[in-house]
């Protein structure tokens, strides 16, 4: 188990198994592994129940009992994520820093994202260790070997961080802090260009206590959180390192959080930063890491893992966790229930549908539009920055940008936009972009070009939308391709399925107060007839004698 401060509360979820045997817990482990497969389940069950500690001693007893290496034998019997996961919980701590910094800087490009989130985030000790422990596995020197594969700024910091001398002492300075904060202004926001070494040298070595300080009083001096001034400062990776010591600085657990999202949020998951982060905190603060999420996400880490993932590597990440804050009477930290109690109110009160993004507080879409053309200027793109841009500000706040941008560069920002993403973040983020109308215009477009037609896609918007939406969506569709919308409906589709289609797209549908005596009405006409919509699939009877008219003017108001 990680070793502790002097009064401090352990945070992990792995703990020291009671009655330890290392020699039969080798012996499991190897009839685990022995014959024909692998029993996973044994494997997985019995390392997740053991600590770091517990579990150096287990290889040590499996050498001794088998002459044989069990991680040697981890890596032969497993594959893929599952056996990423395994083995990396098998190293040391700071042997498997080590292995993932060497993977982070070996063979063509480097993992500058890892190289980051490792080197900001540990403490003077666990970089001390780190760089033993790389000597001692790869007899090569770490600091030589990162500044073979990095340079510039981003280099220097990373140097700075690999030296492990960060200040320690809790007694803050007040002098200094007014101090740093003035250097820090001066070095920045009051200079022509930016002096990175004075940024560098505050950042990369005084001490946390003391730069939460040094973060609060600048703000209060200049405005601007220290965050701000770096984005306008700093850029491409020297820029990410920096905010993540920033960010380490003022909440490691909560750096990890957020790092834990944006892993597994979206298309796909990157198993890489998943495992790292889940084995690293696994002993140290990783009920901390819980709580934060639930409380800045909504929802629990847990049933993010549990819905992201799969196989043994899912049951495996989900023992890492340690439990999940969204079960039922699962008592979880104190901030993160009242959180959840805050969410059970406003979804009891909630009547009308609400979106998930609004509009950014203190909007400026000169701000935007200049961190956008940054993000696409040079040499590669920074698509986080464009992401986290584009998804938190409305669609009415994403025109001005479009506005300004093409005022203040002379470019469209859409092309810009395609030419330097691709494939389902392109799609995605275009149509954020476009306004609403436009978006749904290009989708009926889409559903009804070439051979074929998308009826999914026709059904979907056409019978989602309002009368003032179905308006806008005919005007965008003239105003994009010179053709009405009905038109090009009268001449891709057929039959019933046509007919109300177009009934749909006029955007006539009746809007006042129920009338019960239509209601008994209609519901006497239906009574009489056998029918169902072909929108669900199922065909109209012509035979049943009646009147297809009345049936269509009964599903233009009810369905």
């Amino acid at each position: 188990m990680a070793k502790l401060a002097q009064g401090t509360k352990y945070r992990g979820s792995i703990h020291d198994f009671p009655d330890f045997d290392p020699s039969q817990d080798a012996e499991t482990l190897y009839n685990a592994m022995k014959g024909f497969g692998s029993d996973k389940e044994a494997i997985l069950e019995l390392i997740t129940s053991r600590s770091n500690r517990q579990r150096q001693e287990i290889c040590q007893n499996y050498k001794s009992l088998y002459g044989k290496d069990l991680i040697a034998d981890l890596k032969y019997e497993l594959t893929g994520k599952f056996e990423r996961l395994i083995v990396g919980l098998m190293r040391p701590p700071a042997y498997s820093d080590a292995k993932e910094i060497k993977d982070a800087i070996s063979g063509i490009g480097t993992d500058e994202k890892c190289l980051i989130e490792i080197l900001a985030s540990r403490t003077n000790e666990q970089i001390h260790q780190l760089v033993a422990a790389y000597k001692d596995a790869y007899e090569r020197d770490l600091e030589a070997d990162v500044i073979g594969d990095t340079s510039g700024h981003f280099q220097k910091m990373l140097v700075v961080l690999l030296q492990g001398t960060r200040e320690e002492d809790d007694v803050v300075s007040e002098d200094l802090v007014q101090q740093d904060v003035q250097d820090l202004y001066e070095a920045g926001e009051l200079k022509w260009g930016t002096d990175e070494a004075q940024f560098i040298y505050i950042l990369g070595n005084r001490s946390k206590q003391h730069l939460r300080l040094v973060f609060d009083e600048y703000l209060k001096t200049t405005g601007k959180p220290i965050e701000a001034s770096i984005r306008g400062e700093l850029s491409g990776d020297f820029e990410k390192l920096m905010l993540a010591v920033v960010k380490c600085v003022r909440s490691t657990p909560e750096y990890f959080a957020e790092r834990l999202f944006k892993a597994m949020k979206g298309l796909g998951t990157r198993d890489n930063t998943l495992i790292r982060i889940m084995v690293s905190r696994s002993e140290l603060d990783i009920l901390d890491v819980r709580e934060i999420f639930r409380t800045k996400y909504e929802k629990s880490l847990y049933s993010m893992i549990k819905n992201d993932t799969s196989g043994e590597y899912k049951k495996t990440l989900l023992k890492l966790c340690g439990g999940d804050d969204d079960a039922a009477g699962k008592f979880f930290p104190e901030a993160a229930q009242v959180a959840y109690q805050m969410w059970e109110l406003s979804a009891v009160a909630r009547v009308e549908v609400k979106g998930t993004v609004r509009p950014a507080g203190d909007f400026n879409p000169d701000t935007d539009a200049k961190a956008l053309r940054k993000a696409m200027k040079g040499l590669g793109t920074d698509e986080d920055t464009i992401i986290d841009i584009i998804a938190h500000r409305s669609n009415a706040q994403r025109q001005q940008i479009r506005q300004t941008f093409k005022s203040h560069f002379g470019r469209d920002l859409m092309a810009d936009l395609k030419s330097e993403l691709s494939g389902d973040l392109a799609r995605l983020i275009l149509g954020l972009m476009m306004p609403p109308a436009h978006y749904d215009a290009k989708q009926l477009k889409k559903a009804m070009e070439g051979a074929g037609t998308d009826e999914k896609a026709l059904i979907e918007i056409l019978a989602t939308r309002t009368n003032a939406e179905i308006r806008a969506i005919n005007e965008a569709y003239k105003e994009d391709y010179h053709k009405s919308l009905e038109d090009d409906l009268s001449s891709d589709t057929s039959g019933l399925f046509k007919r109300i289609l177009i009934s749909l797209a006029t955007g006539n549908r009746e809007e006042g107060g129920e009338d019960r005596d239509r209601v008994r009405e209609d519901a006497q006409v239906a009574a009489g007839i056998w029918f169902s919509c072909p929108l669900f699939g199922i065909q109209l009877s012509e035979a049943a004698g009646f009147h297809s008219d009345k049936v269509f003017q009964m599903c233009y108001r009810y369905v």
